[in-house]
């Protein structure tokens, strides 16, 4: 048999510590420098059967480490348990074992149900980690030892009864969900029981035993599993970029079989699949960290998984991260794969006539996982693709709005939003919910959603274009264009910016850019106020001239709208000036606001 290292997934919570436990092994500073302290994007580390044994200590051999056959664990960082279904596979999970960090005195979280879920779903067996034990209050910090069991016996007896009670709230909360478990002291079978092991990241009380406890679970159970024989070469996508000296290249975490600088790999575009050669295989070191390595990658000609690596070749631009990879020398299995990664491509981007909210990401796991959390929310998603937030998807999103004011919304994860498409968005009143954490961004849509509908009356109306007529005021051209700035008394109503304007025969003029009042920059400008306005592309004395009477300029069916259902909302001043406004707009237009 020749067995592969076990690909060991990191899941739990945000602010569980799943960075900083993988730090305490590795002793990089990876965590440090995350966006928001979260990790966005996945990493994987490779620890060699060397540094286990000198973490593990005494422990090693006694969890079945002497009779070692698994060359070390290849550990992936997650960014938050969804992007686990970054590391989906055909037939279930690309990890063959995971590690769920809790929190010891927050105990389960929304996310902590969601990776076992997960787990559960992919039939991946796992440890807890119960991390922060050194935030029990009264711990002893600072132990002459890293080993737990040592460590707690050091603690005072009321500390001791603590941990234990936090302990048995995680055993209790398990056994609801249908899981046996038990301090990893207590376990008589790790089979039918989980092993709940205290740490902490911080301290590295409990990291002897943890990464013990893994190598036996991997050791006596999983070798059927990662044997090699006869396995198919195929991996998957993390990150893609173009490097200085490589030119583009691909993290990428090979899963089974054995890579060759002469083999051909295929991965997944946004409308094709790529069929390249590599130009260079690339190595980190042992404990290196794909995303921040201290020491410089080494160039291989193979590699034998599992392995982080980089591959580099220009046909690699466009490549998908999240994609699927396939090698082989066989030219005649090349249709074979490509049509694998494009059925698989198929079934995660999504672009129907159906009303749903409009979904844009960095990777093909991001993209999956939103659209399931999505789903499992009854959220239903019209669009669902990779890349930057473009006016067309607001354009989109605008005619979904009209149906549906809660699904004509952008959420975006971790991509661009273009400046046309914020422009539009602001004009339009588009919701753009933008974020590099997917658990803000879920939880922001669904509690402006709850806070929306119980102010719907209001959000609507604080939506529409403001009524409004204002005058020109002699003598007060500040600028006659590029733009135009000049004084105005508000006669009725509220003026406001990025309000469109007309005169009294009906034509748009054009948008009020700026409101100034006594040279300071104001949104807003009520009745009787004397206020500098700025209009873009206009020119006084051609398309406007002074003591010009100007109104705001409501679309159609918002003018429908203030005279249908919210007149109640205008004061009788702002109703007649509408009226004035329908009177005019249908000399031009007989349908206006009907």
């Amino acid at each position: 048999m020749h067995i592969r290292q076990p690909i060991v997934a990191v899941l739990g919570h945000v602010d569980s510590g799943k960075t900083s436990l993988l730090d305490k092994i590795r002793g990089t500073g990876v965590q440090a420098r995350e966006a928001g302290g979260i990790t966005q994007h996945i990493g994987a580390s490779f620890l060699p059967t060397e540094t286990l044994k000198k973490v593990c200590g005494p422990l090693f051999a006694k969890m079945g480490g002497e009779n070692q056959e698994i060359p070390g664990l290849l550990v992936i960082d997650t960014p938050g348990h969804e992007i686990f279904t970054n590391l989906r596979a055909r037939g279930g999970s690309a990890a063959d074992i995971a590690i769920l960090v809790i929190d010891v005195n927050r105990g389960f979280q929304p996310q902590t149900n969601e990776s076992l879920k997960i787990l559960q779903s992919r039939k991946v067996p796992f440890v807890i980690a119960l991390n922060k034990v050194d935030m029990v209050s009264g711990w002893k910090k600072n132990p002459p030892t890293k080993f737990i069991t040592q460590s707690v016996k050091e603690q005072d007896s009321f500390v001791q009864t603590a941990l234990d009670e936090l302990l048995y709230n995680v055993v209790g909360t398990l056994s609801v969900l249908g899981y046996n478990s038990e301090a990893f002291y207590r376990v008589k079978d790790f089979l039918k029981e989980v092993a709940i092991v205290p740490v902490s990241a911080r301290s590295g009380e409990g990291m002897p035993e943890l990464l013990a406890v893994l190598v036996g679970l991997t050791q006596q159970y999983m070798q059927k599993k990662l044997d090699q024989t006869e396995k198919q070469t195929r991996g998957i996508v993390l990150e893609v970029k173009e490097e200085i000296g490589l030119g583009m290249t691909a993290n990428i975490i090979l899963i089974d079989g054995t890579l060759k600088k002469s083999d051909f790999i295929l991965v997944a575009k946004r409308d094709s699949v790529i069929v390249t050669k590599p130009k260079a295989i690339l190595l980190p070191k042992p404990l290196d960290e794909m995303r921040d390595p201290r020491d410089k990658f080494r160039p291989v000609n193979e590699v034998v998984a599992a392995a982080g690596i980089k591959i580099a070749s220009p046909d690699l631009e466009g490549a998908l991260p999240g994609s699927p990879v396939y090698a082989t020398t066989d030219e005649s299995k090349i249709e074979e794969f490509k049509k694998l990664i494009e059925s698989e491509m198929k079934s995660v981007f999504i672009k129907t006539d159906t009303k749903g909210v409009i979904l844009k990401c960095d990777t093909i796991g991001s993209l999956e996982a939103l659209t399931d959390m999505l789903k499992k929310q009854n959220i239903s998603v019209s669009t669902a693709d990779i890349g930057p937030v473009t006016r067309r998807d607001i354009m989109e999103a605008l005619a979904i709005k009209e149906r549906d004011r809660h699904l004509g919304v952008i959420i975006a994860f971790n991509v661009k939003i273009l400046q046309d498409a914020q422009e539009e968005a602001e004009a339009s009143h588009i919701k753009i919910f933008h974020d590099q954490v997917i658990y803000s961004l879920i939880d922001n849509y669904v509690n402006w959603v709850q806070d929306d509908t119980a102010n719907e009356e209001n959000a609507i109306f604080q939506e529409l274009t403001p009524i409004c007529k204002f005058t020109f005021l002699k003598g007060f051209v500040f600028r006659k264009n590029n733009p135009a700035v000049f004084g105005v008394l508000v006669d009725a109503g509220v003026l406001k910016q990025k309000v469109s304007v007309m005169n009294t025969d009906g034509r748009k003029i054009g948008v009020v850019h700026q409101i100034q009042e006594n040279g300071k920059s104001v949104d807003v400008a009520k009745k009787g106020k004397e206020v500098a306005v700025s209009i873009q592309n206009v020119t006084v004395g051609r398309q406007i001239s002074e003591e010009d009477v100007l109104y705001s300029f409501p679309p159609s069916p918002e003018a429908k709208l203030l005279l249908k259902t919210f007149s109640h909302k205008l004061s009788p001043e702002e109703f007649q000036t509408l009226r004035e406004i329908i009177e005019i707009q249908r000399k031009v237009n007989p349908l206006y606001a009907y």
